[in-house]
């Protein structure tokens, strides 16, 4: 993803801010507010990345579309506009709610499934990541049918695959080497 470097300073400055004004739960709830936002607003992307829409424009779009937000999250939407980043907003969000995860010794467990889990299930699930890692974890469930079956498991930079998918296409490579 271009910019993840970038957006990560963002996220780790405008946390420091936080931190300092013992505001990081405020902070993170804009976050994750914008995260959603910019994920789920084909719109409000297409604003923000075009080069041919004014910076006042896009603060203009920004100020209405996140008017309830805390001064450092304000702070950080005009910083982003003046430095002509505002197209990385998206992945600042995001990785300002990680590393404020991270800093309050939670994790979260991306579960890929063909099917919903079951109740019982996700809790297994959430023991045995708990045992791995340490931490505290929540659990995001994601559905795709593509995988078959099986599951796909990722936590911070671990990732488990035991999809069925996965198991057929190693099959098939070790038949087209034999």
């Amino acid at each position: 993803m271009a910019g993840t470097r970038a957006a990560i300073r963002y996220a780790k400055a405008v946390l420091s801010l936080a931190q300092d004004q013992k505001v990081t739960d405020a902070v993170n709830d804009d976050m994750k507010s914008i995260a959603k936002s910019f994920a789920e607003n084909e719109d409000l992307r297409a604003i923000l990345q075009s080069p041919v829409i004014k910076s006042a424009d896009k603060r203009a779009s920004l100020k209405e579309t996140f008017s309830n937000t805390h001064n450092i999250t304000e702070g950080l939407l005009n910083i982003l506009v003046d430095n002509k980043r505002i197209g990385i907003l998206g992945a600042v969000a995001e990785k300002y709610s990680f590393l404020y995860d991270q800093l309050n010794g939670k994790e979260v467990a991306y579960v890929t499934t063909a099917v919903p889990l079951s109740g019982e299930l996700e809790k297994k699930v959430l023991a045995k990541v708990k045992d791995l890692t340490g931490n505290e974890v929540s659990i995001e469930n994601k559905i795709d049918e593509s995988i078959i079956g099986g599951f796909i498991l990722r936590v911070g930079d671990l990732q488990y695959n035991a999809s069925i998918a996965n198991k057929l296409s190693s099959l098939k490579r070790e038949f087209i080497n034999n």
